[in-house]
């Protein structure tokens, strides 16, 4: 498919932007390295911005209200009005040097977000789920960056990126319990060098891969793993995607700057790729 080339919105440049989600006419997303949670309006240009006081690496709306994310402490709480924040719990105070990295909520509204570690490149980390009653169970483990996850339309079906594998894993899902099992490789991306990051699921259950280091996001039918379309972005760090607008039929992508110059590095990018994305699911707790 042809996809028109991306163009820059809003005024925020992020040093890492990251975790984007349609919410409410709106994009969340976060700029890990600068602390920040985003919201943007892409009708008014309107940019709403938090300081969370932690690197945040992840954020999803609360059906009650508010938001939820995924930073160094642990899984909190974000009132969007006062900007108050209450923590709700840190599954890892025994690895003061993990931190929650990409998350989202999974069809019945539970919290799924992983950890990575900020020292060393090790699998020490693990893939969490916050169930409404503000409980929390470790998922998989270990990962060393727990990056994309998303659901088939049918809820059987969950994929999962550990970024150093590079690759896309599956799982068999249970929505009534939040079980995961049957782990299988979906996708390999070994053949590009870049990292797969944040990921999406449109309305055909086609993924769509953020290569960080690669300048890229590429859409893949699962059943087959062939790519279907490939985006090219102006800078190196390509970081997230999401659907929004109207229709869902906006992609949204995240980028982050690199270790050089780059003049649209840590923009937001949005395009018309001709697919239609699904509406996200709030957190129910």
């Amino acid at each position: 498919m042809s996809i028109p080339t991306p163009e820059p919105v809003g005024n925020h440049i992020s040093t890492w932007g990251e975790g984007s989600l349609w919410d409410r006419d709106t994009l969340l997303y976060v700029d890990i390295e600068a602390h920040k949670i985003l919201r943007f309006n892409p009708k008014t240009g309107e940019e709403k911005i938090w300081d969370a006081g932690e690197r945040v690496g992840t954020v999803v709306p609360r059906a009650k209200g508010g938001l939820v994310y995924g930073g160094d402490k642990g899984i909190s709480f974000l009132d969007e009005a006062t900007g108050e924040i209450t923590l709700i719990v840190d599954p890892e105070p025994h690895l003061p040097h993990n931190r929650f990295n990409d998350g989202k909520c999974d069809p019945a509204g539970r919290f799924w977000a992983g950890t990575m570690p900020t020292d060393v490149k090790a699998p020490k980390a693990s893939l969490y789920c916050l169930f409404p009653d503000l409980t929390i169970e470790n998922k998989f483990s270990p990962v060393t960056v727990s990056n994309g996850i998303v659901w088939t339309r049918d809820q059987s079906t969950m994929y999962y990126i550990d970024t150093p594998r590079r690759n896309v894993l599956a799982f068999d899902y249970e929505v009534s319990t939040g079980v995961i099992s049957n782990e299988r490789i979906a996708i390999d991306t070994a053949q590009w060098n870049a990292s797969p990051d944040g990921m999406t699921i449109d309305s055909e259950d086609r993924l769509w891969v953020a290569f960080c280091h690669g300048s890229a996001v590429r859409c893949f039918d699962p059943k087959t793993a062939k790519v279907e379309a490939e985006i090219a972005l102006p800078c190196i760090e390509v970081t997230s995607c999401a659907f929004g607008g109207e229709d869902l039929g906006d992609l949204y992508i995240t980028t982050g700057k690199a270790k050089f110059e780059e003049p649209l590095a840590g923009r937001l990018f949005v395009t018309r790729p001709g697919a239609k994305g699904v509406p996200a699911v709030p957190f129910a707790g």
